[in-house]
């Protein structure tokens, strides 16, 4: 896999946004698991930048917050955040972009799209969830209810949105600049 500067820099970008907008944490009442705009700045990654750029950025978004850097939300960072309640759904983020970025390319219908965004939510439930039960100590119906039930109608609209928005930046952004 061969990245040259100008690659370099849009994956960089791209963690930025995922840091800046995993800033937007709402804790709540019910649940270990905040609210944010990660998954938003997640599939918007894919769909913009492709498979192997999104990938690339949420892996730099990662390793950023392995090492201590306050990207995760509310200001964290730390291997302990990722071997926390929410590692698994932090850990799903380079799989989510790969997927999403993988049908963007390949299909760019709003549709196909938004399927995608759906299914690369399915596995972020999965592996968060899987994570979860484990580091808490419940059963994955348990986990479920805490981790997924909570934000399912709040994450398709996030779906919807940066459906519209990724693909509005998409087609306005010169070729040049975000040739996948």
């Amino acid at each position: 896999m061969k990245l040259n500067t100008k690659d370099l820099i849009i994956c960089a970008m791209f963690a930025s946004i995922t840091a800046i907008l995993a800033q937007i944490a709402i804790p709540l009442p019910f649940s270990t698991v905040p609210l944010t705009m990660q998954v938003f700045a997640v599939t918007i990654s894919g769909v913009i930048i492709g498979a192997k750029k999104g990938f690339i950025s949420q892996v730099i978004y990662i390793l950023l917050g392995a090492i201590g850097m306050p990207v995760f939300a509310q200001m964290s960072g730390g291997a302990g955040i990722i071997f926390g309640y929410t590692g698994g759904f932090i850990m799903a983020f380079p799989l989510m972009a790969l997927l999403i970025g993988y049908i963007s390319e390949k299909y760019n219908s709003i549709s196909a799209i938004m399927i995608s965004m759906i299914l690369a939510l399915i596995i972020n439930y999965t592996i968060g969830t899987l994570w979860y039960s484990f580091v808490a100590g419940v059963g994955f119906m348990e986990g479920f209810m805490v981790c997924v039930v909570p934000f399912i109608l709040i994450d398709l609209v996030k779906v919807g949105l940066a459906t519209t928005i990724g693909l509005t930046i998409k087609k306005r952004i010169k070729r040049e600049v975000f040739s996948c």
